[in-house]
């Protein structure tokens, strides 16, 4: 086994050639110990995070990291291994271990290799690579520069949690013995703040950040910073209110966990074990007729989008949800056959998902969302877990603002919220143009139309 080193790429120690050596080399020891199938992919990871509160540096933090991961395949048999040492002695070590565990794990029918039909052989470049030059030094005046806007805003903000800088950067080579090929490179950068605002038992907190592939599309630190106050300034003298039932609007960031709620409750895993209240919904309404969700894993420098899923199967742009409808799964190949389907290509999870509404007009703002609110709550913030996928049971602690007539009159707090996702997800009324792009899930805030909001 001969793995031939060359000279790494753009910060990394390592080379796409490099990887692709080192992943044949795998795959060629895998077949002479005699598995029938195999995989493997070697990646790198590389990146710099930079803290500072109250004017000061607290942390530097480099980070590198490298691995690869074995799968091999003995008849129904499946086992895996990974190291982060890439010598050629711990190569065959690993491919051996991977080896012997599917020797004797038990067998599985439907496990295996995706079909060679489904393999993604076009992969397009879709700009998801733009590496940060910045240094430790760069990355501590952003974050305090960050930090200093929040602070500067109101003389209410007292305190700071602090600010932070990340710039990250990977690549990845993966291939398989059902003819797949394929690996890129990405990038993720962010700026963060937590001001807080009042003094004593009247403190708030609030937090803002920008993320983005490039570093060239983050929002200004000084926007940033400012942003958080304002949003701890607004959470100033938040009280109590008594349990009512009531419509609530999500704002566009927590909306998007609606969205990540329907992607859990239809996802293969939940489906073939049972366990999901969105069991058997393929056709059937699971949203308002109004209400569309796509997926486009194409989007130039989206933080969802890929060629391929993580077994190298095509993905595909989709209507996911079409007049409320659903019209697809989130299907791998595994999950797939445990249910007599195909793969949907997502393995590893969506890829840049859209909630919309077909009733949202441009000028339907946060404004304007309040406006169609009417009475009831608008929460800005969740805590907890409280959410049962088996039962649609949803039950989450909440904070933010109180509605009375379309406006905001006062921030409340210590509240939960309660209710079924099958009926929050049906009882969507509108969606707001405010959008918001919160990870690979993009959507307005959203009006659910009633809501058990338990109180004092």
């Amino acid at each position: 086994m001969s793995i031939t080193s060359s000279r790494p790429d753009a910060g990394f120690a390592y080379s796409r050639q490099y990887f692709e050596n080192l992943v044949d080399s795998a795959l060629a020891h895998a077949k002479r110990l005699g598995a029938t199938d195999a995989g493997a992919e070697a990646s790198e990871g590389c990146g710099l995070s930079v803290s500072v509160r109250k004017g000061e540096l607290e942390n530097v933090e480099r980070n590198r990291d490298k691995s690869l991961g074995v799968t091999v395949y003995v008849g129904a048999r499946r086992g895996n291994a990974s190291t982060s040492d890439f010598s050629e002695a711990a190569v065959a070590q690993t491919v051996q271990a991977a080896f012997d565990i599917a020797r004797f794990t038990a067998e599985d029918p439907v496990s295996g290799l995706p079909d060679e039909a489904d393999i993604a052989v076009e992969q397009p470049d879709l700009d998801l690579f733009h590496p940060w030059d910045i240094t430790s030094e760069q990355a501590a005046k952003v974050a305090l520069e960050c930090e200093a806007a929040a602070l500067s805003t109101d003389r209410r903000i007292t305190n700071s949690e602090g600010a932070g800088v990340s710039a990250q950067q990977s690549h990845f080579f993966s291939s398989h013995t059902r003819g797949f090929r394929g690996g890129y490179a990405s990038s993720r950068h962010s700026i963060s703040v937590a001001p807080i605002a009042g003094t004593g038992d009247g403190m708030q907190r609030d937090a803002w950040y920008s993320s983005m592939r490039s570093a060239d599309e983050l929002a200004s630190p000084v926007a940033v910073g400012r942003y958080a106050a304002e949003r701890a300034l607004s959470r100033l003298k938040s009280r109590k209110i008594k349990t009512v039932e009531c419509p609530v609007l999500f704002e566009s960031p927590l909306a998007a966990g609606l969205l990540g709620s329907l992607v859990q409750a239809t996802s293969g895993g939940a489906l073939y074990r049972k366990s999901t209240f969105l069991l058997d919904s393929l056709g059937k309404q699971v949203l308002p007729s109004h209400v569309d969700v796509d997926e486009d894993p194409y989007v130039p420098r989206g933080k969802g989008s890929s060629p391929f899923d993580d077994e190298g199967v095509i993905t595909r742009k989709r209507k996911v949800v079409a007049g409320g409808r659903l019209e697809g799964y989130f299907l791998s190949t595994y999950s797939a056959r445990k249910l007599g389907m195909k793969t949907t290509g997502n393995a590893g999870g969506s890829h840049n998902l859209t909630l919309s509404s077909r009733q949202t007009a441009a000028s339907d703002d946060l404004d304007a969302m309040l406006a169609k609110l009417g009475t009831g709550l608008f929460v800005i913030e969740l805590m907890g877990q409280g959410v049962n996928y088996v039962t649609g049971d949803y039950s989450r602690g909440a904070s933010g603002f109180w509605v009375q007539n379309g406006k905001i009159a006062f921030p409340v707090e210590e509240i939960t919220i309660a209710g079924n996702l099958k009926n929050m997800l049906m009882g969507i009324d509108a969606i707001g143009a405010d959008v918001y792009n919160y990870g690979a899930k993009a959507t307005g805030s959203v009006l659910v139309n009633r809501m058990k909001v338990a109180g004092s």
